[in-house]
């Protein structure tokens, strides 16, 4: 069976041409992540992962789609091979069943994750400029108008922690964040 990996990085994205792509490849069943793919925690990558079987072939349309580092692509590639299912990416004319498509699929996970890392410092560095210019300021602080009252009774242990955080609506990390800045204050 012929299973193909879609991935785009927002939602604002189109997955139409990988999808043309695929149809073109006469593939079966097509899975479609919209998220980034800094990491393997993607449902729909998980699911593919779980589903193939001996004999099948995953097929994406470039290696930066199925994996941004060369670490995760070589395992994802290991987990394939343990299962006898063969990779393809059409961009850069991979075929895993061979010693020197597999060479090359670490030098072009190696390129891909090189790529990612020059568009992670890419954006630094327009983020250090746009403050710089008074354009960038972040994300806005959460401003909770009860913080003080819920704090305070959470210091007299009338509520838990865990109570607290609820009330506030904040996780674990924001919520002990902010009450140090109330202590500070």
């Amino acid at each position: 069976m012929n299973i193909g990996y879609i991935r785009i990085s927002t939602t604002d994205q189109s997955t139409a041409r990988q999808e043309v792509l695929m149809r073109e490849l006469g593939v079966d069943q097509v899975y479609i992540d919209r998220m980034s793919g800094k990491n393997t925690d993607r449902p729909e990558l998980k699911r593919m992962m779980n589903f193939v079987r001996c004999g099948d072939v995953v097929i994406v349309e470039s290696i930066s789609r199925f994996a941004r580092n060369t670490k995760d692509l070589l395992e994802l590639v290991e987990q394939l091979t343990a299962k006898q299912v063969e990779f393809i990416s059409k961009k850069e004319a991979i075929d895993t069943t061979t010693p020197t498509g597999r060479f090359m699929l670490t030098v072009f996970g190696a390129v891909a994750e090189l790529e990612r890392e020059y568009i992670l410092q890419r954006q630094k560095e327009g983020i250090a400029i746009a403050k710089e210019n008074g354009v960038y300021k972040g994300r806005k602080p959460i401003e909770h108008p009860k913080l003080t009252e819920v704090v305070s009774i959470w210091r007299c242990g009338d509520i838990t922690a865990v109570e607290a955080m609820k009330r506030l609506n904040m996780k674990p990390s924001t919520f002990y964040r902010k009450v140090k800045e109330v202590t500070e204050l």
